[in-house]
Parts: C-alpha cells; structure tokens; sequence
C-alpha cells in the first residue's frame, strides 16, 4: 500500500519520460526511483573547489635547499622599495591566513601590537626574519634550536619539583636547524630591544650583543671540557645576583596569587574579566581532555595535583604505582586530576596572539581554593623555521608534539605538565601556569645590567643547545663541533654583531613599511589564487 507522502509507480515514470531515461517502460517502481536517484547524482552540478589562499612555502622550501647545496640564488633581504614591501605584506598574510579568513578579533589586535613597536614588530615576525635566512649556514652543526631567541624569552618557570628555575621559556619555533640561527635572531632581539627598550645607542647595542655571543662560546667551551650540560640548572641558590632579584620579584604565594589574578570570590571557578572569559559548561568536555591529555603524555600526575578525594585516596594507595587516572575514574576511586573550570584566554602573546588559549583549573589537595593549579591548553602551529632551515635528517616537524619534545629536550626537569594533545581538530600543547612565571623588565636595567643579562642569556642558550644530543635526536658529541664552527671566537662575535647591525637595520625599515600597510588596511585581505 503507498502511502499519501510517497510517489506512486505513475508519478515516477512520469518524471522519468521528462528526463528521457531509457527502458523506463519495462522499469518497476524501485526501479524507476533508482534510475532517477541514479540520473540525479550523474547531472548535479558539481560544487565549486573552494577558493585556495596562495601560499609560497614550497617556493621557499626550494629556495631553502638551492642554498643549502651551494647554490647562488637572491634572497628576500636582497630586496628593496616596492618589491620588499610586497613580499613583506604576502608573508604575513600568509603567517596569519586563518586568523585573518576567520575574521578573527585578536588578529586585528596582533597587527595593531606589530605596529606599536620595532621590538613587537620583530617579536611578532618570525616567519618574515627566517625567510630572508633560507638555507644559509648549512656546513654548521645542526642542534636543537629554540627557533624565537630574544631578550624577553627567558625567564622564571617551574621544572619538575614545583621550583622556580631561570631557563629558555618559549618552544613554539622550535626546530633542528643550526646553532647560529638562534645566535643570530638572538644577537638581533637584543640589538633591537636595546634601542626600543634600553633607549640605548648604536655603540652600546653592539657591546650588549658582544657580550650575548661571548656568554655562548665561553659556556659553550667549558661544556665541551666538562659535559655537565645535564646537571646544569639556573636555582634561586646559583644564580647571579641579577637572576635572584628576578626569583625574588617573582615570588608570590599561591593562594594570594590565584585570588588577585584569577579566581571568583568563592574560589570555586574562573572570575570573568576582559582577558578571561570562563565557559564553565564546557567543563567535562575539558575533564575528558585532561584526561586523554595524562594518558597519551604518560604524566606521572604529582600529589599537589591531586583534588581533596583523590589525594586522600592516593595516600591510602600503593606505593609505586606508575601512572595517575583522572576524570570519571577518580570518582569511582582512583586517584588524578580533577577540574574545576575552565576559560577562555585573551590577549596573551605576540606571535601567538588570535591562537586558542584555554586556561582550566585543577583542584588541589586542600580542595578550598588555595592550593589549585592552573593548566594552559594553546594552539600550537607549524614552525617558523620549517621548510627553511638546511634539510637535515633530524627532522620534528609535527605541531604540539614538536614543541613538547623540544620542552623535554631543553628542559632536562622541566614542567610536567608539558605536553601535547588532539583537540577540536587542532593540535595544542600545554603547560602549567605558576605564580613565579616571569621574565625580566628590560626598561628597568642599566646599561651594565644590560650587558650582563645578555652574557647570562647567551649561557643559558649555549646549555639547551648542548642537550640536543643527550636527550634530542642528534648523533653525535655536538659541543666540540660547536667549539671548532664558532673557529676564533673575536672573529665570530664580530660576525654576529654585523649580522645583527643589519638585521637591525632590515626590521627597522620593514617596520614602516608594515605600518603604512596596516593603516591601509592590507591586512583584513588575504591572497587568493584566482583561476
């Protein structure tokens, strides 16, 4: 029997003889309705490719490998006038294609940050700095490189006991590459950072970034002699006078630190501010990630993480067990995280800024708000230096999971909460926020607290660089290699602030180009291939 909604056998042969399906005749009902079904899909206008945004990472990648085997080919810094402002403009709009496709708010807030000054402006482009370096230095040994050296990326962070420790504090550039690639966007930070923070002359920039570079070789050579690259590590206890000061400034005691920055007046969740916008119902969305998060990182989740149920569990636990649960699980008994909150962060970063950013509270033992922690989750994306360094065997060129292995890598106690993991498609890496994460103020130091923090930094670098080969991929003793490169060391420095003197000068000059640009508007619009 048909029903009122669906067509009979006449209906369909009816609609089949105006499309001119041949042996309809002879066709039954289900025969005919397959034909037309069939006849449908063979004539439907197909849908449109969507639009494809232009892209130049192959063209460089190939540019990158011409230089690396010897080739001599123009690079971008060879360009001036209008031609440097256009590769200026598509390279940003390309660093930034879907924060810029998604309309998004923060983007327009980045370019705005980019043209506030020379210093953000380099902070913000690294993508632009490492094209105009594609290939080059190949013949030098390849390291673990931090990928984003300057001034403002070291700091107070903590390692794997909850203890504030001064190291390298930025890993979403990282990538193998050679060791004078940090040196140089390191040599250039604090060129530029001198003059736009420091307010300080040409001269004096040139001394800063002479004392940056003889910081690395002078540690750089002392680790090559004595190989205590993993035991080192920057304490309240061993640090100079200049770095405890920091230590000091940083101290803040949890509770006060949670309730004047971040929490409601019940402690119980986030308090919305302009920056912080809390999302609460999407909490056990966030328990599952936190969760998954624990479980593929293999996390060894510490006591202080624990919430009220599940520390008093966990005491009552055996001794030795490996691995924490969380979630839904530490309800039914077992010990692990469990969160509180969670929060949308804005605001926060340079070159990250328009990335996610989602902060989520973890209850503490105590369970009253006193003692939680603060995990962030933040979208990671593809390095600046990927497809421009020298093609090298040593390759991590995944997303999170390249910032996490450089975090594991440069940090031999570092946090445990860094990590990688999947998340709305997305790969994020995270971290923990602490009350003692800060870095120094650069418009507060004199011109020999300049130097000397630039000396300090240049040592740290050289240590994270010398655990490339420890706990990183490369295969051989790469201190002495580093030591035999760098060849005589006033020579070298004086390479490197020449490097940095033009490098300088190149920035300062893109810097009124991108503003004129942005005034314009350039960068709401995006490149598009058109057919």
């Amino acid at each position: 029997m048909t029903t009122s909604s669906e067509p009979t056998r006449r209906t369909l042969y009816a609609e089949a003889q105006q499309r001119e399906i041949p042996g309809r005749a002879s066709m039954s009902k289900a025969e005919l309705a397959a034909a037309l079904a069939r006849h449908t899909s063979e004539t439907a206008t197909p849908e449109p490719p969507a639009p494809e945004i232009a892209s130049r990472y192959a063209t460089f990648k190939r540019l990158a490998e011409a230089v690396a085997s010897g080739e001599f080919v123009l690079r971008p810094r060879a360009l001036s006038g209008h031609e440097r402002r256009r590769h200026l403009r598509q390279t940003l709009r390309e660093d930034h294609q879907t924060r810029i496709a998604e309309g998004c708010e923060e983007a327009g807030d980045k370019f705005d940050k980019l043209a506030g000054s020379m210093f953000s402006f380099f902070r913000g482009t690294a993508l632009l700095f490492y094209r105009d370096m594609a290939g080059d230095d190949a013949w030098m040994p390849t390291v673990l490189a931090l990928g984003d050296v300057h001034p403002e990326n070291f700091g107070v962070m903590p390692n794997a006991d909850n203890v504030p420790i001064f190291s390298v504090n930025d890993f979403d550039e990282a990538y193998y590459a050679p060791f004078t690639w940090d040196l140089k966007r390191g040599a250039t930070g604090f060129m530029i950072a001198a003059e736009t923070e420091g307010k300080l002359e040409r001269k004096h920039q040139a001394k800063i970034v002479r004392h940056f570079v003889k910081g690395y070789i002078n540690e750089m050579q002392r680790l090559s002699r004595e190989g205590t690259e993993r035991d080192e590590e920057m304490r309240h206890d061993n640090a100079p006078k200049l770095i405890r000061k920091l230590f000091e400034d940083a101290d803040e005691a949890r509770d006060e630190w949670l309730m004047d920055d971040y929490l409601d007046e019940t402690r119980s969740g986030f308090r919305p501010t302009k920056k912080l916008v809390p999302i609460s119902s999407r909490r056990d969305e966030f328990q599952r990630l936190t969760d998954q998060l624990v479980a593929e990182n293999a996390i060894e989740v510490p006591h202080r993480a624990l919430g009220a149920d599940a520390a008093t569990m966990g005491k009552k636990s055996a001794p030795g067990k490996k691995k924490a649960q969380s979630g839904k699980k530490a309800q039914r008994g077992q010990p692990g995280m469990r969160v509180k909150d969670v929060a949308i962060r804005l605001g926060q970063g340079t070159a990250s800024l328009g990335l996610n950013r989602y902060y989520v509270l973890i209850e503490g033992p105590e369970g009253d708000g006193t003692d939680d922690l603060i995990i962030e989750y933040k979208q990671a994306r593809r390095s600046a230096l990927s497809g421009l360094a020298p093609p090298t065997a040593y390759e991590v060129d995944t997303l999170a999971e390249r910032v996490s292995h450089a975090q594991a890598v440069h940090l031999v106690r570092g946090d445990v909460f860094y990590g990688h993991v999947e998340f709305e498609g997305q790969s994020y890496l995270s971290r923990e926020r602490a009350p003692f994460r800060d870095d120094i103020d650069l418009d507060d130091l004199s011109k020999s607290e300049w130097r000397e923090y630039a000396r300090i930094c240049g040592r740290v670098l050289a240590t994270v660089h010398a655990l490339s080969d420890e706990l990183g991929k490369i295969d051989y003793d790469i201190e002495p290699a580093i030591v035999d490169a760098i060849g005589p060391p006033k020579l070298f420095a004086e390479d490197m602030v020449e490097f940095a003197s033009e490098a300088a000068d190149r920035v300062r000059r893109d810097h009124a180009l991108f503003c004129e640009d942005h005034a314009r508007g350039a960068f709401q619009h995006l490149d598009w291939v058109h057919r």
